[in-house]
């Protein structure tokens, strides 16, 4: 099975809308699952990002538990890959300056030099999108160096991950 990478904005998202922790717990056991079967990892940029957000994905994040989850960026193959990646953005004059400056500052060259360097699937639930120019979208910059990407739905039915309601007590009852 192919080993997902998952960009920060699928956590943040699922928390923020469809899987909401309270709404979809299942979703979260799913992704707790898949990690211990090595179905799944995130970068150490993205476990800082959710840690910022002093929230309940926050503490998801930190738990111990999931720390084998956010693998370090620090290594020789994935800075090689960071170098071709930031390369490949500052040369590409489609892209603007500031475009450029905030896509360096975060974690999506990591996350593309990662999934590079160890041939993984990139999901996230960022889209191509041709002749852009105020940002620098993840499948944009994996279409250029041949990183293979998908969305977060793509994934769940690549797990066969099947999210089912079960009948409860209505809140306060």
């Amino acid at each position: 099975m192919t080993v997902h990478l998952l960009d920060a904005n699928v956590f943040i998202e699922a928390k923020r809308r469809h899987y909401a922790f309270d709404i979809c717990p299942g979703f979260w056991v799913s992704l707790d699952w898949h990690a211990r079967d090595g179905n799944w990892c995130s970068i150490d940029h993205v476990r800082a990002e959710l840690e910022r957000g002093q929230d309940d994905l926050a503490e998801w994040a930190k738990h111990p538990a999931r720390s084998d989850w956010f693998c370090s960026t620090n290594d020789d193959d994935v800075v090689a890959w960071y170098g071709r990646v930031m390369g490949w953005v500052q040369a590409n004059t489609n892209f603007t300056s500031a475009a450029k400056y905030q896509f360096a500052q975060g974690a999506d060259p990591w996350l593309v030099a990662f999934a590079g360097a160890k041939n993984m699937l990139l999901t996230t639930h960022e889209g191509l999108v041709p002749n852009v120019r105020n940002r620098v979208p993840i499948p944009n910059v994996c279409q250029a160096m041949g990183v293979p990407w998908t969305d977060t739905f793509d994934m769940l039915r690549s797990f066969g991950v099947q999210l089912t309601w079960s009948p409860s007590a209505p809140p306060g009852r």
